[in-house]
């Protein structure tokens, strides 16, 4: 445990969303997107912050009219979050958007129409110092693309994405991100493979329309795995058929589980069998409801048995080991107490918050004689 990830990243253009750096050596970004209706100030407002309560770095809120406008400056005052809008073909609406306060715009250059219409929105995006996101989607290529290869695929993708990218390019214009996604998990990577040889900018990782919140995270991991092993990718977004909220939960378990960046409690946990001295899911599943407000990092084992219970935590920060006829917890890879099935998780969430109490008083400790 604690180790450093293995992972080389890809060399990239550093930008900023708001207060959040991305690409060059900053730390990935996690971030999801609304699904309330967005005139609805108040529900879209509240959605935000329970994303900002999980960890999100950046939200995206989908702009389709002007009076999805006024209310997206309503929900910008009201929040602390980057926003992204999400806007398609009237560029009047990006024009007042970023009037009102956006921190990054998510629009295709070639949706906008005439060259005049594209320079007004480059322009406004850098008089108010505000990034734009490339957004290219199998499902929707322009015709002329899908003539010309049939069918959506990684090349058609990457075509599409230059196109737009050099729009920008002619009017000198470089902090944008390009993401390329496709619901097909080898179309997406080879996409971003292709891409990410090709440009400097940071890549924002999907795998669209994943699916449900089993299937959806299972694609996402497998695609976006795959990608960020080999170093590539600077900001991800899950994309689930779920409460946004479980977007974020992934996306940093993705994260946490490549070592790439850490949030919470890192829990590792057999999945149980007949040797196990405690009921491993029922301690598991009360666990984490009762610790899903902790953000320090913090990795606990939780093992049934004494075959590989011992091992695993003399490595973890707390450690649980079933045995008979108590368990024996450990702090710092050594034995610290015993404990009985009936105060077993009481046990354990008293000595992981007071490990993390004693970790933040060091962390100020430190910063103070600093």
């Amino acid at each position: 445990m604690h180790q450093e990830s293995p992972i080389k990243r890809r060399v990239s253009r550093q930008i900023r969303v708001g207060s959040v750096l991305v690409g060059g050596d900053a730390p990935i970004s996690v971030q999801s997107m609304t699904n309330t209706e967005t005139c609805d100030v108040a529900a879209t407002v509240g959605q935000i912050n329970q994303l900002q309560a999980v960890g999100a770095d950046i939200v995206r809120v989908s702009v389709p009219s002007m009076e999805a406008a006024e209310a997206f400056g309503e929900i910008r005052k009201r929040v602390s979050l980057p926003l992204v809008a999400d806007i398609h073909f009237d560029y009047k609406i990006a024009l007042r958007v970023a009037e009102l306060g956006v921190d990054c715009l998510r629009i295709n250059p070639g949706n906008i129409g005439r060259e005049d219409r594209v320079r007004a929105v480059v322009d406004a995006a850098r008089h108010h110092g505000i990034p734009i996101r490339i957004g290219v989607n199998a499902g929707s290529l322009e015709k002329d693309l899908q003539k010309k290869y049939g069918e959506p695929t990684p090349q058609a993708l990457v075509e599409s994405a230059l196109r737009h990218v050099d729009y920008l390019d002619k009017l000198d214009f470089q902090d944008f991100k390009v993401s390329v996604k496709a619901s097909d998990v080898f179309m997406a990577v080879g996409a971003y493979r292709l891409l990410a040889a090709q440009i400097e900018q940071p890549l924002h990782l999907g795998i669209t329309e994943a699916g449900a919140l089993r299937s959806g995270t299972v694609k996402s991991a497998v695609g976006l795995g795959m990608l960020l092993a080999e170093g590539i990718g600077d900001t991800i977004r899950i994309s689930l058929a779920a409460d946004p909220v479980e977007e974020i939960k992934v996306g940093f378990d993705l994260l946490k589980s490549l070592r790439l960046r850490s949030r919470g409690i890192n829990f590792i946990a057999c999945p149980s069998c007949s040797r196990q001295n405690f009921d491993v899911i029922k301690t598991m599943n009360e666990l984490e409801a009762r610790l899903e407000d902790v953000v320090v990092p913090l990795d606990v084992a939780v093992i049934g048995c004494v075959v590989n219970g011992p091992g695993e935590a003399k490595e973890a920060d707390i450690g649980l080991t079933g045995g008979t006829p108590n368990n024996l917890l450990y702090v710092g890879g050594v034995p610290d107490q015993k404990v009985d099935n009936a105060h077993l998780v009481d046990t354990l969430e008293k000595m992981i918050r007071d490990k993390i109490a004693a970790k933040q008083a060091l962390e100020a400790n430190t910063i103070a004689r600093g």
